[in-house]
């Protein structure tokens, strides 16, 4: 007879254990006799109405949209062909199309450590090559951790990309930091996410990235329109003076007169461009 006081404490914790398992397969036994099934349920969370279009205006403007979940693979492909992001024909296209965040981080090799130009110490995608064959396919990226997210985002930076990422949760901020564009969730998003990003969504909706797209774009044109009206004008203006100064002896505004003419043509030029709102095909190039 074995009692208590000749156990170790690991011995007696083992055999409470096993007790208390056996216990609850009998009870589960006893309960799951005779049952009739009524129905069956299912859950799903719907797209917003808005996604559809909006990938659709991605895809128009030369961004390429890849949806990295912590999803089942299968649940990732149906969201993802709802949305628009993948179609069937894209998915029998390749194997590298839809993966999960194993498959993708085994085949790339994973982050390893290296140098830049600097000296100072940067991640690097152990194997780039593979990288670039699979980031040309990639558009589902399910069972993905942060590491996966982050390694996908160094990679395309890496193959001279330029990265947006919008995520929520605290796990999403190694990629938010590191993507050239963050965009963090206002309403669901966390602090750290939110401190992260450099953008935050206050509505919650993708859409909204494609009003800040427009509007990016219509900086930068607006920003290139103004550089040419200035070297146009400010040439035209040098030119008059260097030749009445030459030819004529005598220049045909003085100093006083080239400061207006300066004031007026910035101003004006500014507040024209500045006041430009975003054209209706700006997102068609």
């Amino acid at each position: 007879m074995i009692t208590y006081k000749d156990m170790s404490m690991d011995t007696f914790e083992n055999i409470k254990a096993s007790h208390n398992n056996f216990e609850k397969e009998k009870d589960r036994e006893v309960l799951e006799q005779d049952l009739i099934a009524i129905g069956v349920f299912g859950l799903q969370d719907p797209l917003r109405p808005t996604i559809v279009d909006s990938i659709v205006k991605c895809t128009t403007a030369g961004i390429q949209v890849i949806m990295c979940t912590g999803d089942n693979l299968d649940t990732a492909i149906a969201i993802s062909k709802n949305a628009g992001i993948v179609t069937n024909e894209q998915v029998l296209e390749s194997e590298y199309t839809c993966m999960t965040g194993k498959n993708f981080r085994e085949a790339v090799g994973g982050l390893i450590k290296g140098t830049d130009k600097n000296g100072e110490e940067i991640k690097l995608v152990a194997n780039m090559k593979k990288f670039k064959e699979i980031k040309t396919h990639l558009r589902v990226l399910a069972r993905s951790s942060p590491e996966d997210k982050l390694l996908l985002v160094t990679g395309i930076q890496d193959s001279q990309g330029v990265v947006a990422v919008t995520g929520d949760g605290t796990n999403d901020a190694p990629a938010l930091t590191k993507a050239d564009v963050g965009f963090a969730m206002g309403i669901t998003g966390t602090d750290v996410a939110k401190g992260a990003s450099d953008i935050i969504l206050l509505d919650d909706n993708f859409s909204s990235i494609i009003v800040a797209l427009r509007y990016g774009r219509n900086v930068y044109d607006n920003v290139r329109k103004f550089i040419q009206f200035q070297l146009t004008v400010n040439v035209v203006a040098m030119f008059i003076v260097f030749f009445g100064a030459v030819v004529l002896k005598d220049s045909p505004l003085n100093a006083v007169q080239m400061l207006w003419v300066n004031l007026i043509m910035d101003t004006m030029a500014a507040l024209s461009l500045a006041t430009e709102p975003p054209a209706a095909d700006i997102l068609n190039r």
